[in-house]
């Protein structure tokens, strides 16, 4: 959402006071992640990490340019993984929530850990009544990241494939009523007619515990 729409991006580098036109190769609007190019050589590179082995309670810092005030780092913990359904922002979610400070201007900013590793881009904050911070923002992990950027260098786009049923979450309620062990796993509620996932044999009422093997 940083560039959409733009019809002139500039990149300014903080170290070296430079700014320099940038040109989109590709945006994915469903993860809200936008890989741009510069003409710019022997520019630092941060360390990419591996959000996937983050935990709850995790170090981590926040940069941006919150209100235009200029670059500013927050600090704050992981305050939950996994975060999805929140209307009103991406159609693909897998959130990193925290608690380090992340107003409007933060967007597109990094989210690194204690060792200055890139674990995530921030990207959506829940606001208090005057747009800015109240301990919940959201950042889309750099796992996820990281392989929207390979397909948008690669092709300029994402492609993806899907599966056309409806599912929700499994609650103590239904766990109960379908006699299941535990709430792992998702419930179809509905199958499309005549769709790849019919053909398949997936049913409604089945509970998919595991996919890809």
């Amino acid at each position: 959402h940083v560039v959409d729409g733009a019809d002139e991006i500039e990149v300014a580098i903080a170290d070296n006071k430079k700014e320099f036109t940038a040109r989109v190769v590709g945006a994915d609007p469903p993860t809200d992640v936008a890989v741009l190019k510069i003409d710019a050589k022997d520019l630092p590179a941060i360390t990419l990490g591996d959000s996937d082995q983050m935990e709850v309670g995790d170090v981590v810092l926040a940069i941006g340019n919150p209100f235009r005030v200029g670059q500013t780092v927050t600090m704050g913990i992981v305050s939950a993984l996994g975060r999805s359904g929140i209307s009103g922002f991406n159609q693909y979610q897998n959130f990193i929530q925290t608690d380090a400070a992340i107003n409007p201007g933060n967007s597109g900013g990094a989210l690194v850990d204690a060792e200055g590793r890139l674990v995530g881009i921030n990207t959506a904050i829940i606001p208090n009544e005057n747009g800015g911070n109240q301990g919940i923002g959201f950042a889309v992990p750099i796992n996820m990241a990281r392989r929207v950027m390979e397909l948008l260098i690669a092709g300029g786009k994402v492609t993806r494939g899907g599966l056309p049923i409806l599912l929700q979450d499994i609650t103590p309620r239904l766990a109960k009523s379908l006699d299941l062990p535990d709430q792992k796993g998702a419930l179809v509620s509905d199958v499309f007619p005549n769709s790849s996932a019919e053909k398949a044999g997936i049913k409604s009422g089945d509970v998919i515990i595991g996919f890809n093997g």
